[in-house]
């Protein structure tokens, strides 16, 4: 995988989420976060609770393409 800089993360993720949200609802996703204190490690351990470690490694490597 070949590096990118932090603005072209920041331009991969916005542009994701709109296509994901739309442009609308995007912008909402963003406020929340913004708003709340958010820990995305507790976040995701709440996800998926009733999944083992291994579960969600396998459903992140399904998903993942390079």
């Amino acid at each position: 995988m070949e590096a990118i800089t932090d603005n072209e993360i920041k331009l991969q993720g916005i542009e994701a989420l709109i296509s994901s949200l739309g442009e609308v609802q995007a912008e909402r996703f963003i406020s929340l976060i913004l708003r709340e204190p958010f820990d995305y490690t507790e976040w995701q351990k709440k996800l998926w609770p009733d999944k083992s470690i291994e579960e969600i490694s396998s459903m992140a490597m399904k998903n993942y393409s390079a």
